[in-house]
């Protein structure tokens, strides 16, 4: 292993915006201290914003305080946000324009962007400035010394087939030493999963709650709607069913239009699909209009962390800072992470300059993260509304209520803290969920229409490819306890949250036995599965270097 070892001085793990804000703002700190230090971004993806996904709606103010050499106008930004109205609707047909933008949510002086290609900007600007980006690698494991403090992470090995049987291709993934490892691999990142296991750093916090979003993307005739037009949804078809969240509607140039749901993942039913809710969506006559004409180009789909300021992780440790959304940093009920995620980036390089000059990377030294954190738009954004999706856990209603008292109480609500479940727990047995189902309410939807598409159709505009020859990354921790549990009593889950039939229950013609089939090439890597399969029986971990979607325009 030491002949297979890179060493560096700080090793920070995703090419997004948080990833990519620290490695810029470190790049000039050091230069401002006269420091010489190698940066080192790994990322998944076959390229920079390959795996990059988001709505996208972004305050620009950020980017003055990170480059602030740089000209707005620079910036990829699509366009800014020049109408923004919510919608309302009241039933499969009808709808009505609110008279009000409900508090937080307002878009006026924001942009509406690809993150994708803000990605590859700030990639470019990183690597300007001498940070090292390297693309198509897959760290699979954290590295610890002796005392257990992380010194970096090791590449996954290559050449490996279904059954972890080594080929004759086979390659042992390389190790990266770094006095500083800062995790920015995005919702659930996985090896931030295992850091906060192994270190207790969840210990006190609410459990992290999560939202899928499926987005597509469409190409429209000539005055469909208008760049920078903006238009939120609530109600069908989600709050029909008890489910938090709603859509979004975003005008781009070049006669496109960007648009998706986005849903909590505590529902109780178990057959619950937000792709399929996605798709009913589309039919409505609000809906219908923008996209009736259309032509699909992309399709994605993603989770974010919607827990707010009770459910972040501790989010440092000796030789390492969790970043972005892998900490929890998104603001509810605006729904926007990426200012705080470039924040939280900023923040870490801050931490890191700090370590160097006392060379002193133990957590007593990058608590000062924290501290930083503290005095950020991050702190201020997300204490404010620190109790509102716990509010929504307990129906919607409810939600609205505490979202009032919050409003009044800025954000303390009447009850103080409010606890959550984790979205895995939310998930009720099929003789538990005494309602009617989602699959029974909409099995005979009529859903032939142009624009609505099946899973696997919209997996191919995502440009989703995996090797065929490595081990499986979506792992069934117990199969047989999984047939009598979670196939027997909750009608597998997984084959209706999966945004990319992923998931396929076989059932034997002559025995009536079901049997889980996995289906891991079209992964797009949301990781729902880690997220809301009843007693967490799926694991999601990294496949290949390079595999997985392959995200132009999301």
């Amino acid at each position: 292993m030491e002949e297979n070892i890179v060493k560096t001085d700080v090793l920070i793990i995703g090419a997004g915006p948080s990833g990519l804000s620290a490695a810029i703002h470190l790049a000039d700190l050091f230069k401002q201290n006269e420091l010489d230090k190698q940066i080192i971004v790994v990322d998944k993806g076959q390229s920079v914003g390959s795996h990059i996904l988001s709505g996208a709606i972004i305050k620009p103010k950020v980017f003055s305080e990170l480059m602030p050499d740089v000209k707005k106008e620079e910036i990829p930004f699509n366009s800014k946000v020049t109408k923004d109205a919510m919608y309302m609707l009241t039933s499969r047909t009808s709808s009505f324009k609110m008279p009000f933008t409900p508090p937080y949510m307002g878009n006026q002086g924001n942009y509406v962007a690809s993150l994708g290609e803000i990605c590859r900007f700030l990639a470019n600007k990183a690597t300007e400035k001498g940070v090292e980006i390297y693309t198509g690698f897959a760290m699979s494991e954290l590295l610890y010394d002796e005392a257990d403090n992380v010194i970096g992470a090791k590449c996954i090995d290559t050449g490996v087939d279904h059954n972890g049987e080594k080929l004759e291709n086979y390659v042992e993934g390389t190790g990266v030493q770094a006095d500083i490892t800062i995790l920015a691999e995005g919702t659930r990142g996985s090896l931030a999963k295992q850091l906060i296991k192994k270190k207790n750093l969840h210990e006190g916090k609410n459990p992290q709650i999560y939202s899928l979003g499926c987005k597509e993307l469409f190409s429209v005739p000539e005055g469909t709607i208008s760049p920078g037009e903006v238009y939120n949804t609530m109600g069908f078809p989600a709050m029909q069913d008890g489910v938090f969240g709603g859509g979004f509607i975003y005008g781009l140039t070049d006669n496109r239009v960007a648009l998706g749901l986005v849903l909590g993942l505590d529902y109780a039913d178990p057959t619950y699909d937000i792709f399929r809710a996605l798709q009913i969506w589309k039919t409505h006559p609000f809906v219908e209009k923008f996209v009736k004409e259309g032509k699909l180009l992309e399709y994605g789909a993603k989770t974010l962390p919607e827990g707010g300021f009770y459910s972040l992780t501790k989010y440092y440790t000796n030789g390492a800072m969790i970043v972005g959304d892998s900490a929890g940093f998104l603001a509810m009920p605006a729904l926007k992470g990426v200012h705080l995620a470039i924040y939280s980036g900023m923040c870490a390089a801050k931490t890191a300059l700090e370590a160097f000059k006392q060379n002193d990377f133990s957590e007593e030294t990058l608590k000062k993260y924290k501290e930083f954190v503290e005095k950020s738009p991050i702190y201020k954004e997300m204490y404010k509304c620190r109790n509102f999706r716990q509010g929504f856990s307990k129906g919607t209603f409810a939600g609205m209520f505490n979202f009032g008292t919050q409003i009044i109480t800025g954000g303390a609500g009447f009850c103080g803290k409010l606890s959550v479940k984790s979205d895995a727990e939310h998930t009720k047995t099929i003789a538990d969920f005494k309602k009617t189902t989602f699959k029974q309410k909409y099995a005979s939807y009529d859903l032939d229409k142009p624009y609505v598409f099946s899973k696997v159709d919209d997996v191919f505009y995502s440009g989703t490819l995996h090797d065929e020859e490595q081990l499986v990354h979506l792992r069934v921790k117990d199969m047989q306890k999984y047939v009598s549990e979670n196939i027997a009593k909750y009608d597998a889950p997984c084959q209706y949250y999966c945004p990319a039939e992923v998931y396929e229950i076989h059932t034997d013609r002559n025995t009536g036995h079901k049997e889980l089939r996995i289906h891991s090439e079209n992964c797009v890597h949301c990781k729902t599965c880690d997220i809301k399969e009843p007693l967490q029986a799926i694991e999601w971990n990294v496949p290949n270097g390079g595999n997985g979607p392959d995200y132009k325009n999301m």
